[in-house]
């Protein structure tokens, strides 16, 4: 009966994959792997759902959803008056720059989808660099999406960027006089416990409507978006919020690692070697299509290679703009283009994938 009990109350299995997620991401942060509570997380849940076989992980969606709203506040705190002067002065660039990238994104993953046989829609919501946590919800509300591909290229993808691009900005190439590591300092900015209140409490509420509001009107990602759209509301009327502890932002990496580790599937991948190496192939050339766009940045506007290629990279907003930090990189422009991209990518793409596949399953039909 305690057998019975433990393997199918869900909240105890809960606790037990909880600990497993917990374990993977403090081994990870022991070896200074990056983004631990993410990827630590997330790998060592799969793990576990692979070889505990006498009990089942559970991770309620409900969980995750707490840290992708975490993340959603994290993502507005960038978004102030400075932020909204430098993208009307540069919107256009902005535009065109990000639909160039989306455009050669699209271009690989109709390559990759001849190439080993996989739908285009899945190839496209795996190649997009919207990052993990925000894809892959937005992957799981479009029928059709195979979410094991399409999680296989975004950690693909985020990993050669997590890696590449510190060793990149260091290389010849951007001539930096440095041989410092930046990958130590890759933290979001945090705060004490003492400056989180009272405000904490405002955007909480706030950001809790927005993210029901969201979802009764069917938004896209709207744990996400909502309380995103709620910071940036409540920061350009002038009521600031506090940054966060770090406590918090890796509880938010955690909660969302360890539902995607359930998520993965790699027994039902078909030709495991063919998709990595397609995937690797993929994640180099769209590093090279950056450096080329960031290339034509530099002609259209007087800003640096190296502020330009974070300005474009295909990687998380806040690493990038802790980067551009460390090598002393127009921090504001490289913020007002990873937000921007970040913005249409949530506001424009996920309507225009549900458009475009919803036709394409009607013609097929």
């Amino acid at each position: 009966m305690k057998n019975q009990y433990m393997t199918e109350n869900k909240w105890v299995r809960f606790l037990i994959t909880s600990i497993i997620a917990i374990l993977g991401a403090l081994i990870f942060q022991m070896f200074h792997m990056p983004i631990p509570w993410l990827l630590g997380s997330m790998i060592f849940v799969l793990i576990g759902s692979k070889f505990f076989k006498m009990i089942k992980p559970f991770w309620p969606g409900s969980i995750r959803n707490i840290g992708m709203g975490i993340i959603g506040y994290t993502i507005g705190l960038s978004f102030t008056m400075s932020t909204v002067k430098q993208i009307g002065q540069q919107f256009p660039s902005m535009v065109l720059l990000t639909v160039l990238l989306l455009f050669c994104t699209s271009i690989i993953a109709l390559f990759i989808s001849r190439l080993s046989g996989i739908p285009f829609p899945t190839v496209l919501m795996g190649s997009i660099p919207g990052g993990l946590s925000q894809m892959i919800p937005l992957a799981e509300e479009i029928k059709g999406i195979d979410l094991t591909v399409v999680t296989f290229l975004q950690v693909s993808r985020l990993m050669m960027i997590i890696f590449f691009v510190p060793m990149l900005i260091f290389s010849p190439l951007f001539d930096i006089q440095s041989n410092d590591s930046i990958m130590s300092s890759i933290q979001t900015r945090t705060a004490s416990w003492e400056e989180l209140f009272p405000h904490i409490l405002v955007f909480a509420v706030v950001c809790t409507i927005f993210a029901l509001l969201g979802k009764k009107i069917k938004f896209p990602t709207a744990f996400l978006l909502g309380p995103m759209i709620a910071t940036i509301i409540l920061n350009l009327s002038g009521f600031h919020g506090p940054a966060l502890p770090s406590i918090f932002l890796n509880c938010s990496q955690l909660l969302i690692g360890g539902y995607i580790g359930l998520l993965l599937k790699p027994e039902d991948l078909q030709n495991k070697f063919k998709i990595a190496l397609l995937a690797f192939m993929s994640g180099v050339v769209l590093i090279a299509c950056s450096i080329g766009l960031s290339l034509l940045l530099t002609k259209l506007h007087t800003v640096t290679l190296m502020t330009a290629f974070l300005s474009l990279s295909p990687g998380g907003m806040d690493q990038m703009a802790i980067i551009a930090k460390e090598v002393n990189a127009d921090l504001s422009v490289v913020i007002c283009y990873q937000l921007f991209r970040t913005l249409f990518i949530f506001l424009v793409v996920p309507s225009l994938l549900k458009g475009i596949f919803k036709k394409r399953l009607q013609n097929k039909g």
